[in-house]
């Protein structure tokens, strides 16, 4: 699993959202995502949570596309 630390930040105006997540808590931030945007007294949106979701998805897409094929398989070593 990677270890590495995503950063997702968001700016509205004076207010400021970071996220800092790792893929073992991928769907928590989600759902952090969610609560925000449901959240009357912040101006964090629905929209908002949609287009941050939205990001942290396709990274999490890359990282795997990518991972898949960086790994040698058992059967290339004994060759």
């Amino acid at each position: 699993m990677n270890q590495d630390i995503n950063v997702l930040a968001l700016v509205k105006g004076t207010e400021r959202y970071v996220f800092l997540y790792n893929d073992a808590n991928r769907a928590e931030t989600l759902r952090t995502l969610g609560r925000y945007a449901s959240n009357p007294e912040l101006s964090f949106t629905w929209y908002d949570a949609a287009v941050l979701s939205q990001k942290i998805r396709q990274e999490s897409r890359k990282f795997v596309s990518t991972s898949r094929f960086s790994v040698p398989l058992m059967t290339d070593m004994d060759e």
